[in-house]
């Protein structure tokens, strides 16, 4: 059988080729692909040099997130026909293409009867939830600021809705995503320019700092506005992606007289269980979360450097990538 994938074929070129579809080995499952979104940390790998230079070539990289069906195993706890939601580490992505060989540590059962269009957002949902249980395990403060209204910055909005912050203040540089921002619960928001969301976030907190402010847009700009976000001895999670290798300059002083608490999130794929990304399955499939927002940008995977650069321009929360055109030879 053959196969379209998505194939990075040398720095910050991406294209579309057939292969031949690879065969799972012990304890891994066939899966072939319906949908896949785009993740900013794809972009970075294409556009900012991020990518692992044994990854070259390699078919579907650097594509994680995606849902599909299990066509094939060798592993008894995802049979055959069994609806999945993928979420391999980054540097193991293979979700740009029609079919993928994925350990089964790195799946997820889907709900039958589930809208796996909408399900397919819990990889993005599953990194948040895992990230805000190690930014604020607490319970509610009465100010956060979110940085970056992109797909994770809604998904924390919501979550710190329900954690029953009072005051939720977002910045972002797309008023349409301020728009989605304010019907999600947003009670604060700020079109990006300048410094303009700390003094919203001081203008909210009557001068005294947000109790938590989450980095979701991957600036070394943002990151630096964080710490001038937060109050004394307040949180800053930091969610976005680096802009480059090497050094960024932090404002390290502001940082040290606050006594701000910092955390960083990686390497969801690997906690124990998958348990954030079950919790977000859950939270998709039972509405608790809105993901209806992102559902309109789709693009066909023989365009998949249109849907990059689209992603890469900010103006749409998500992209999705349709894999369900046919190649050349059988599929």
């Amino acid at each position: 059988m053959r196969m379209l994938a998505a194939v990075i074929s040398a720095p910050s070129v991406i294209e579309v080729a057939e292969f031949a579809v690879p065969s799972p080995a012990t304890d891994e499952a066939l899966v072939k692909m319906e949908t896949a979104a785009i993740c900013g940390s794809d972009v970075h790998v294409l556009f900012e040099n991020f990518a692992r230079p044994d990854a070259i070539g390699r078919p579907g990289y650097p594509g994680h997130e995606g849902v599909g069906e299990v066509i094939e195993s060798r592993t008894a706890r995802f049979p055959v026909g069994t609806k999945v939601l993928t979420v391999p580490p980054g540097w193991y992505g293979g979700c740009f293409a029609q079919y993928q060989v994925v350990h089964e540590k790195w799946l997820l059962p889907l709900p039958p009867g589930g809208n796996r269009q909408q399900l397919l957002m819990a990889q993005q949902l599953g990194t948040t939830i895992y990230g805000l249980r190690k930014f604020w395990p607490g319970t509610a403060a009465t100010a956060a600021t979110v940085l970056g209204a992109g797909s994770a910055g809604l998904f924390f909005l919501q979550q710190l809705r329900h954690r029953g912050f009072e005051k939720i203040i977002v910045s972002d540089l797309e008023p349409a995503r301020l728009d989605i921002a304010r019907r999600l619960g947003a009670t604060v928001t700020v079109l990006g320019a300048a410094d303009a969301v700390v003094e919203a976030t001081m203008a909210a907190t009557d001068g005294t700092g947000a109790d938590l402010v989450i980095e979701a847009a991957g600036y070394d700009v943002t990151r630096i506005q964080a710490v001038e976000c937060a109050r004394k001895h307040g949180k800053i999670g930091y969610f976005g992606y680096p802009e480059r290798y090497g050094l960024s300059p932090f404002p390290f002083e502001r940082a040290y007289r606050k006594a701000v608490t910092i955390d960083f999130i990686i390497d969801t794929a690997l906690e124990p269980g998958l348990r954030s990304f079950a919790e977000a399955i859950t939270a998709v499939d039972g509405g608790d979360i809105d993901v209806t927002y992102w559902l309109n940008e789709v693009v066909p995977l023989t365009e998949i450097a249109t849907a990059l650069q689209l992603a890469r321009q900010r103006g749409s929360v998500k992209v999705r990538v349709d894999l369900t055109g046919s190649p050349s030879g059988p599929a």
